[in-house]
């Protein structure tokens, strides 16, 4: 699968099959995530793989009661370890970092034929006691992660006339 492909068929999914996913999958999609840029390649991340059902279902009730969540064969929790880290240009760097090896994963997933979603409506003090994070880290997003079960829907997006701009802002 072409990267371009990857980008317009991901999609959030918020319904999963009663499936796992392999270890040799989950293993390939992490690596995808291993490998994403961070800033000074400090790699001050960690992410917390989570496939049990139990723990899946406290996630679920800390991230708003979304039953996707504890639906999906696996979370993955990505956990920022500086989170008062911030780049030169005055934003946090933490979210970002953890963002881009997310987003690797979400397009890998794709071509695994896997669905992914965001879900960043949740109470951090929750995740981080259900998973032992301690309070010196901050979970940026929670990622949900297995075999859609439900039909795409087709995206929709501006056009690039509306959100890019030329040499100055306007």
């Amino acid at each position: 699968m072409q990267v371009m492909q990857a980008i317009r068929e991901r999609r959030s999914v918020r319904a999963y099959q009663d499936r796992p996913v392999p270890e040799d999958v989950l293993t390939r999609l992490l690596e995808a995530l291993r490998l994403a840029p961070s800033g000074g390649n400090r790699q001050l991340w960690k992410f917390v793989v989570v496939t049990d059902p139990a723990i899946r279902a406290e996630l679920a009730a800390a991230a708003r009661n979304q039953k996707f969540v504890a639906q999906a064969p696996v979370v993955i929790a990505g956990v920022g370890l500086s989170p008062d880290r911030v780049m030169s240009c005055g934003v946090p760097g933490d979210p970002v970092d953890v963002a881009i090896a997310l987003d690797h994963l979400t397009l890998a997933a794709v071509e695994e034929g896997l669905g992914t979603c965001w879900v960043g409506a949740f109470d951090q003090d929750a995740v981080r006691r259900i998973l032992g994070i301690p309070a010196t880290a901050k979970v940026v997003e929670l990622m949900a992660l297995g075999y859609p079960d439900d039909a795409p829907r087709p995206k929709s997006r501006k056009s690039l006339a509306e959100i890019v701009c030329r040499e100055r802002f306007a």
